[in-house]
């Protein structure tokens, strides 16, 4: 993964797919752009969420920066986890207890054991339905995972 503070704009070849959301909240100027469209609060708030990320997709696409377009799915797929989690478990919190040191900004249990399940919170799953239809989406954009797949191969 690239690290805090590069530009992989200017550099596309520092950039890592890397599995699921991983880079989501390092990777600039990416990160400064889509974090803050980036919302699942309520399924209206999800929704326009959702569209703003779709439409920030397809520009990069159409400027040719694949690396933003992979970006803008990593927070749609980030909002469908997150919102899942949410409707999952009341407060968001799915492990008990802190994060061990060391471990800190990792996902993963790291030994805690896992929440149980609240009562699903219906308006938090409405919002990762939302998302993950629009994660979907961004996924069947022949260019766009034709690009991905050229690249892992050719930068891991």
């Amino acid at each position: 993964m690239t690290t805090s503070g590069d530009d992989v704009r200017s550099h596309p070849e520092r950039y890592r797919v890397g599995r699921g959301e991983q880079g989501v909240l390092t990777v600039q100027p990416y990160k400064d752009e889509l974090l803050p469209l980036w919302r699942f609060r309520t399924p209206d708030v999800a929704q326009e969420s959702a569209m703003a990320l779709r439409a920030a997709f397809d520009r990069y696409l159409a400027d040719g920066d694949l690396v933003g377009a992979d970006m803008a799915r990593k927070y749609l797929q980030m909002g469908f986890t997150r919102a899942r989690r949410y409707a999952n478990h009341p407060g968001g919190r799915k492990y008990d207890g802190p994060v061990p040191a060391g471990r800190r900004g990792q996902s993963g249990a790291h030994g805690r054991r896992e929440l149980p399940r609240g009562p699903q919170d219906p308006v938090k799953a409405e919002s990762a339905r939302i998302f993950k239809v629009a994660w979907d989406a961004v996924e069947q954009v022949e260019e766009y995972t034709s690009w991905r797949s050229a690249h892992k191969r050719a930068h891991g």
